[in-house]
C-alpha cells in the first residue's frame, strides 16, 4: 500500500513539472473590495487588485445605481496594487454591484461593505458570475456558506500545504498513524488560525511563509532517512511532527484570511466555516490520493523499489526552492 501512494505522489509531481503555474504555492488571490460608511452614503472605498509581474488585472467595480467617486489614489505593495477614493451613494442596498473585466480573468473578487450602523454585507463575484445584488439585510448563513468555499478553496489551491500533507502520507504507515497524523494537523492549525484571526497571537507573514516551507524540506527529509532504514523519532511518531508544524501552518492560513478579512457581526461564523472548508478541502485530497492508490493496487500496479525516494526528493526540492525564494523575499 505504501508504495503504491508513493507511486500516486510521483505521478502528481510529474504533473506539477508539466504544469508549472501553481508552483509558487497561493497562486490563487482574490481581489478586495472594501467600503466602509463613515456617515451616512459617503463612503472609504479600499480596492486590491493581484499583480502579475508589473502587469495589473484590468478589473473595475461598478456600481448601477447613481455614485459619486473622488480621483483614486494607488499604491503598490507586494503582487497587488491598491487604489482608495471616497464614494458618495444615497443607499447601496439594492444597487448591483459589477466587476468590469472580471469574465476574461481566473481571479474571484471578494466584496464588503460595512455600514454606520454596524451591519455589513459580504459577497463572492466570479468569471460566471460577476455581478450580485447588494441586499438589504445579511444572514449568518450567508456569511457561512461564504467562508466555507474559500477555505476549500485555499487548501486545494495552497500547493506548500497539500504538498506538506503529501510528505505525511508516504511518512505514516498504517490506517491508525495516518488518522492520528492528520487528525493532530487539524487540531493544531485550527489553534493557531484562531488565535492568529482574533489577534491573540501575532506573527510576522512573511517569516512564517518560509518555515512553512522548510517543514516540508523536514518531512520529505525524514521520509528518504526511513527508507534509508534510519528511522528517527518522526516516522515513529508522525502526529508529533503533524502537530508541531501544524502550528505553523495555522498561520499561514490565517494570513490567506487576513488579506480576505472577516465580517464585522459575524466572525465567529466566518472563522468556523473557513476552518471547516479547509478540513473539508484536505479530507477531499486526502481520499482522492488513498482512492486512486486503491485503484492502482487493483490493476496490481506496483512501481519499482527505487521509485520510493523520488517523490521526497522532488517535494524536498520544490519546497527548498520556495525556502531561498521566501527568505529572499525579506
Amino acid at each position: 500500500m505504501r508504495s503504491l501512494v508513493l507511486g500516486c505522489l510521483s505521478i502528481v509531481w510529474l504533473l506539477s513539472l508539466l504544469f508549472p503555474a501553481p508552483i509558487s504555492a497561493h497562486e490563487v488571490r482574490p481581489a478586495y473590495l472594501e467600503l466602509r460608511e463613515h456617515q451616512r452614503g459617503e463612503f472609504s472605498v479600499l480596492w486590491k487588485v493581484p499583480m502579475r509581474g508589473e502587469m495589473r488585472l484590468g478589473l473595475t467595480p461598478v456600481f448601477s445605481g447613481h455614485t459619486e467617486a473622488s480621483e483614486p489614489m494607488t499604491r503598490l505593495v507586494p503582487g497587488a496594487a491598491i487604489e482608495t477614493w471616497t464614494l458618495n451613494a444615497r443607499a447601496l442596498q439594492g444597487q448591483t454591484l459589477r466587476i468590469d473585466g472580471l469574465t476574461a480573468t481566473m481571479t474571484d473578487v471578494l466584496a464588503r461593505i460595512e455600514y454606520a450602523d454596524g451591519t455589513a454585507w459580504t459577497g463572492r463575484l466570479t468569471p460566471s458570475e460577476p455581478s450580485a445584488t447588494i441586499p438589504t439585510a445579511v444572514s449568518a448563513v450567508d456569511v457561512a456558506g461564504l467562508y466555507l468555499i474559500l477555505g476549500v478553496e485555499h487548501i486545494l489551491f495552497g500547493i506548500d500545504h497539500l504538498l506538506f500533507v503529501f510528505a505525511l502520507l508516504m511518512l505514516a504507515q498504517g490506517i491508525r498513524p495516518l488518522i492520528e497524523t492528520i487528525t493532530a494537523f487539524t487540531v493544531a492549525h485550527s489553534i493557531t488560525l484562531a488565535l492568529a484571526t482574533l489577534g491573540v497571537v501575532q506573527m510576522p507573514q512573511a517569516p512564517v511563509e518560509a518555515v512553512i516551507a522548510l517543514s516540508i524540506v523536514f518531512v520529505a527529509t525524514e521520509v528518504v532517512h526511513r527508507e534509508q532504514a534510519r528511522a528517527g523519532v518522526s516516522a515513529r511518531a508522525p502526529w508529533l511532527v503533524a502537530f508541531g508544524f501544524g502550528l505553523l501552518h495555522g498561520f499561514g492560513f490565517a494570513g490567506a484570511l487576513g488579506e480576505t478579512g472577516l465580517p464585522q457581526g459575524h466572525i465567529p461564523f466566518a472563522l468556523l466555516f473557513f476552518n471547516l472548508g479547509v478540513e473539508a478541502g484536505q479530507l477531499a485530497f486526502v481520499g482522492a490520493v488513498l482512492g486512486l492508490a486503491a485503484l492502482l493496487r487493483r490493476a496490481l500496479w506496483m512501481p519499482p523499489a527505487w521509485w520510493r525516494r523520488v517523490p521526497a526528493y522532488a517535494i524536498g526540492s520544490v519546497a527548498m526552492f520556495w525556502t531561498m525564494q521566501r527568505i529572499a523575499m525579506f
